[in-house]
């Protein structure tokens, strides 16, 4: 059999065994009166999270950057039915905003059930130019904060039995043109929570820890910044948000979204040399 033939082959083994394990089994009961700290609230997918929370009957902490939006973004939480919304409005690139954050949650809804950490710093979709002081910041947004946040609240997620989520990016599995310092960070939660994960198997901490896995999404910032640059079609931010909330919600280890991005990771090591010229031709080099 031709290499692409036992690709292909590979391919629709994988795809027939994640048709069969895969089941929903999310119960949107277990979401009411769920005690919720969300980052990067304001916009994009950690907005469409805190309405989809809402509906639920969730009672949650939002946090972002921008005040402003934040308000509006409790408003409609609380219009959608959610059970309690606060904010705290919180700049992630300083190092003691993550534990100001959490002592801020734990005051408001007295613990924790669900930590989802969302914010990311803004980064430039270009050719690495040798910034290493944007990338040392946007370590500390990216990564850094996700470490301290995740650390100041494992303790009160202990004696809830809660659930950490982790949004990461298929950039942080596969690694792809113009996303050098922004890839660097994603790759740095897939090591950090994964190894998390065994240290508190090993101690019998009943935390689970699901990192999400996204493609491209339909936000406002991801299509202002690929637009002219990628050949590769955004999926619908609000069914991302509910993806992501499903999964912490089922304790799901990781979650893909777009579904197939699993099979591209499965396949991720396979003819690697055949995978990178497949990936550069999705980027149009000469707009960049």
């Amino acid at each position: 059999m031709i290499p692409s033939g036992k690709a292909l082959c590979a391919a629709g083994i994988i795809v027939g065994l994640l048709a069969f394990f895969w089941r929903d089994t999310f119960n949107p009961d277990s979401i009411s009166g769920a005690r919720v700290l969300l980052t990067g609230a304001s916009t994009g997918i950690g907005e469409q999270m805190a309405y989809h929370y809402s509906r639920f009957g969730a009672e949650i902490v939002l946090t972002a950057r921008r005040g402003t939006l934040l308000q509006k973004v409790m408003e409609k939480c609380l219009q959608l039915g959610a059970k309690k919304v606060f904010y705290i409005q919180a700049d992630m690139s300083s190092p003691q905003a993550p534990e100001e954050v959490v002592h801020f949650a734990l005051q408001k809804l007295g613990g924790l059930d669900h930590l989802v950490l969302n914010h990311i710093g803004g980064t430039p979709f270009r050719m690495w130019d040798g910034d290493v002081e944007h990338t040392r910041w946007l370590m500390q947004v990216n990564f850094l904060s996700y470490v301290a946040l995740a650390s100041a609240a494992l303790p009160i997620l202990a004696e809830s039995k809660g659930s950490l989520i982790v949004v990461s990016s298929l950039t942080g599995k596969i690694s792809t043109p113009f996303t050098t310092s922004y890839s660097a960070t994603k790759f740095a939660l897939d090591g950090f929570f994964s190894s998390l994960r065994h240290e508190l198997a090993m101690q019998k901490q009943d935390v689970c820890i699901t990192l999400c896995i996204l493609g491209l999404i339909d936000t406002e910032m991801a299509l202002e910044k690929t637009r002219d640059k990628v050949y590769m079609s955004a999926y619908p931010v609000a069914e991302a948000a509910l993806t992501i909330i499903k999964g912490g919600a089922t304790r799901a280890r990781e979650v893909f979204y777009p579904w197939w991005l699993e099979l591209l990771c499965c396949l991720r090591d396979w003819f690697p040399d055949q995978r990178d010229v497949v990936i550069q031709s999705f980027y149009n080099y000469t707009s960049v």
